[in-house]
């Protein structure tokens, strides 16, 4: 048997996320109050008591969820994983857990992640749209297809299993793919409430603000593989996990072949660590065999 860990990323939080652990176990205790001080202002507050709007800010959500994630993982993991991934902002807390980034360095990265993504979404209006019951390669190709027609951006940006594909670009390319999605025969072609195109290249100012901070951080070697997003396959080389992290916000989160690549790799039990079950039921899509269990 093997155990993966895998890590929720935005749109899991809610109101009272992580407050029976906090009142509960020093150790989650301590933490807490360590990511208040490094963020200067009490994020427990917001997370414990906060409303659904205050909860939904980018700047709060992000290190929010990060922080539910790591600290569930480290008070109530009994296990040491063989292998680690998050979906998305997850990846972070996956390399706290497979000792790759301190608690601390890490929780600095999502900040500036955080704010880096809300800028670049105030800057150019733009977001995202979930397609649902159309094959991937049909939905890559009217993608490309609306690109190379309008000039407008829209590109495949979260692969979460099969029938499930979430797209992103600016407001006009996903209002045109939508419409080409259900021609083709989807299933539904929503747009979600979301700040942004969040996966794709309007998020390159973003990147850039993230780049700089990721290489000024201190990577260890891993204690197991992470099975990132943009590969979508096993990396332990410390270097290449950095630069792996730097082209995740421009680039799509592959997390179909992710999982995929991590069940051929010997798989067998998975423990969603963080607020939320979205990432088990979208491992038992993925393998209906594996078996799934959540920490938070």
């Amino acid at each position: 048997m093997s155990h993966a860990f895998i890590f929720p990323g935005q749109g899991s939080q809610f109101t009272g996320m992580g407050k029976a652990l906090y009142d509960s176990n020093p150790k989650a205790k301590e933490m807490m109050e360590a990511a208040n001080e490094i963020l200067a202002f009490r994020i427990t507050d917001i997370m414990f008591e906060g409303s659904e709007e205050a909860l939904k800010q980018t700047n709060v959500t992000q290190p929010a969820i990060f922080i539910h994630s790591v600290v569930a993982f480290e008070c109530l993991a009994t296990d040491q994983p063989a292998m680690v991934a998050g979906h998305s902002l997850g990846e972070f807390s996956a390399l706290v857990a497979n000792k790759v980034l301190t608690f601390e360095d890490a929780l600095r990265l999502v900040s500036v992640r955080a704010e880096a993504m809300q800028k670049a979404c105030l800057s150019q209006p733009s977001t995202m749209a979930a397609v649902l019951a159309l094959a991937d390669e049909k939905v890559e190709e009217i993608c490309t297809q609306i690109q190379e027609q309008s000039g407008e951006v829209v590109v495949p940006a979260n692969y979460n299993c099969p029938g499930q594909l979430v797209i992103s670009g600016s407001l006009k390319g996903i209002e045109l793919a939508c419409v080409a999605m259900k021609e083709a025969g989807a299933k539904r072609a929503l747009v979600l409430p979301v700040g942004g195109a969040f996966h794709s290249p309007l998020m390159q100012p973003a990147r850039e603000e993230l780049k700089a901070k990721i290489e000024a951080t201190t990577f260890h070697t891993p204690s197991c593989p992470v099975y990132q997003n943009v590969v979508a396959q096993a990396v332990s080389d410390k270097e290449t996990i950095q630069q792996n992290l730097i082209a995740q916000l421009t680039g799509a989160v592959r997390w179909t072949q992710s999982l995929q690549a991590m069940v051929t790799d010997g798989a067998t039990h998975f423990t969603e660590a963080g607020p939320g079950k979205v990432l088990q039921g979208l491992v038992q899509k993925i393998h209906k065999d594996a078996v799934v269990a959540g920490i938070s």
